[in-house]
């Protein structure tokens, strides 16, 4: 499973069609001074702020054959390769349509998120179940544990192992089910990268007093907006509660593997948001909490269903 994982993952790497910068004559990438981001050079749509324009024309960069970001369609540019045409661009449109009507494309970038995981709550509540039975088969399990501890014979493997199989089963665990949201998580974190970094409209906007396509580093660091800070206050917070909530393993040895896992992220995505752009922070934020509303409604509907095990 983990190959199948990594598999999975380099081929979304092959498949993303990566944001490209645009780069001055020795090759430093170009940013817009009053909000400190880097200007992306393969743009899907018009920008509408006059000085980003300008930047654009400056560095001859063919805006000719773009659409105003309002008038964006799913066929704009035509077919673009698998990533682009079936991941990055059908996301960029849903941002820009329900932008243009709730007239804020931070707020959109919201609902959108919303919207796509309830769209993926069927599919998705099946690792919140896996998690609130895994707990009810905790005690059972952690006597198996006790009785193989130490004990590291294959034969005795094996035993450990059938054993924690009837458990599983017995609860109706299925222990490969966890993967599921971290496959899905994926493909939807690098589209929702490549939609913001790609589409003007969306970069150039702002949210609560947040400018989206700035970081928060740069915001602290160059323009002393260190309310930003809160922004990545929130994404740790809700950080936690989400990986907890979707925590599956119970036994000994894959507790504490996970509990390192776990740690580092706490720690890893709230260090690497400084450098992600605001917008991109909104959506791990609005995604991750989701995650939390979907648990407590599975663990209260599953309440009486695990009892009758």
């Amino acid at each position: 499973m983990k190959k199948r994982i990594l598999l999975i993952t380099l081929i979304l790497f092959i498949l993303t069609g990566c944001t490209t910068y645009l780069k001055d004559e020795e090759n430093n990438v170009i940013k817009y001074e009053e909000t400190g981001q880097n200007l992306p050079e393969n743009i899907i749509c018009k920008p509408t702020n006059k000085e980003i324009l300008k930047i654009y024309n400056e560095n001859k960069v063919d805006l000719k054959n773009l659409e105003e970001c309002d008038e964006f369609k799913l066929t704009s540019g035509g077919y673009e390769g698998l990533w682009n045409s079936f991941f990055v661009k059908p996301l960029a449109w849903a941002i820009l349509k329900v932008g243009t009507f709730v007239k804020n494309y931070g707020l959109s970038l919201i609902i959108v998120a919303f919207l796509i995981r309830l769209l993926l709550y069927p599919l998705t509540k099946g690792t919140t179940q896996q998690a609130q039975k895994m707990k009810s088969a905790k005690p059972e399990i952690d006597l198996i544990e006790k009785k193989y501890k130490g004990k590291t014979a294959q034969e005795e493997m094996m035993k450990k192992s059938q054993e924690t199989m009837v458990v599983y089963k017995k609860y109706g665990i299925n222990p490969l089910s966890s993967c599921l949201f971290a496959f899905l998580q994926l493909p939807l974190l690098f589209a929702f990268l490549e939609a913001i970094n790609r589409v003007p409209a969306i970069f150039e906007e702002s949210f609560l007093g947040l400018q989206l396509g700035t970081t928060p580093l740069t915001a602290i660091l160059d323009k002393g907006q260190y309310y930003y800070i809160l922004v990545i206050a929130v994404l740790a917070v809700v950080t936690v509660f989400s990986v907890k909530s979707n925590q599956t393993t119970v036994g000994d040895d894959t507790n504490k593997q996970m509990n390192f896992m776990n740690k580092f992220l706490y720690i890893f995505i709230p260090v690497i948001s400084f450098s992600m752009s605001t917008a991109l922070s909104l959506y791990w934020i609005a995604s991750s909490s989701f995650t939390i509303f979907q648990s407590l409604i599975v663990k209260r509907s599953g309440k009486n269903e695990i009892k009758r095990i």
